[in-house]
């Protein structure tokens, strides 16, 4: 088996694209990843500075925001490197590592974003239970759960791909996904349906939960008065559109793969580059000027730093 893949930029118009215009993607990249970081990190850091913050819905939050930082990291390096060099080359052993942290953390997004609607549904439906339902010894569990149970059930997965025969050895993408079973000889059943019943359990099932929860919490604000009615908007609409994004994002991934369906160039462009940029921009940007306190905080800080 060769050593290393040769990965070629489709989103970039190919090879001698790259070539030609390399260091100006990568001074973009960069800018975009410093962005990513930084953006992220300022809405976690306000979050952990300020004690009327520590409540379960801002924590799982800031933990969503700190999966985007992951994420975004199991991408962008790698990206950076190979707009400077001459061959964008990946050993298939990093290329199954990059494959396991993508999905690990895309799949604890679902799980994170979950959890959120259930302190969601407890706060407004069930409000007297609230403080006794999500203690922060319940807080630690969900984020334990949201982040080591996909990162073990894709390190399965990985696993198996390993051990399987490559008759290929060429990626037409920008990184290292589900497109590694395209490398096999053989497609392998049993990959095939443990990598479903992944996407099952750590996507399709939080999905159908969180849409649950929501039915729940509209009827409930459907009798309630209009502060109520106010705040459920407030704090669950930024919810909603982040799910709804990054639900299409993984059913995009799902079926121009699995089921090996030609998507329009066009659309393959605008997936592809919403997965590098858009999604791990939007969070932030989604929940720093949306929820209320954390918007003060954050125009406190900015009107600080003008002032130094």
């Amino acid at each position: 088996m060769e050593e290393n893949l040769n990965v070629t930029y489709l989103i970039l118009g190919g090879h001698m694209e790259v070539e030609k215009y390399r260091h100006i993607y990568f001074i973009m990249f960069l800018i975009v990843y410093l962005l990513i970081i930084c953006s992220n990190c300022t809405i976690v850091y306000l979050i952990w500075k300020h004690q009327n913050l520590h409540e379960p819905m801002y924590i799982f939050i800031a933990a969503l925001l700190l999966n985007s930082v992951l994420l975004s990291t199991s991408i962008y390096p790698k990206l950076l490197i190979d707009f400077l060099s001459e061959k964008q080359i990946i050993s298939y052993d990093a290329c199954l590592v990059q494959f396991a942290l993508f999905y690990s953390f895309g799949f604890s997004e679902f799980l994170l974003l979950a959890a959120m609607a259930y302190d969601r549904y407890v706060s407004i439906c069930k409000p007297l239970h609230y403080p006794t339902i999500m203690r922060k010894r319940t807080v630690s569990i969900f984020l334990a759960l949201a982040w080591l149970l996909p990162a073990c059930q894709v390190v399965t997965l990985a696993t198996m791909c390993a051990n399987q025969k490559l008759c290929s050895f060429n990626l037409t993408v920008i990184f290292c996904k589900n497109t590694i079973y395209k490398l096999f000889c053989v497609t392998s059943r049993a990959i095939t349906s443990f990598g479903l019943f992944n996407l099952i359990c750590f996507a399709v099932f939080p999905v159908v939960f969180i849409i649950f929860t929501y039915i729940r919490i509209l009827q409930i604000c459907y009798h309630s008065c209009g502060e109520v009615r106010r705040k459920a908007a407030q704090t669950c609409l930024p919810h909603l559109l982040v799910l709804i994004n990054y639900f299409c994002l993984f059913m995009y991934d799902v079926i121009t793969v699995r089921l090996e369906y030609d998507f329009p160039k066009i659309a393959r462009f605008i997936m592809a580059l919403q997965l590098v940029l858009y999604n791990p921009l939007f969070n932030p940007l989604i929940y720093g000027l949306k929820m209320k306190e954390i918007y003060k905080h954050l125009k406190s800080l900015i009107c600080q730093d003008k002032m130094h």
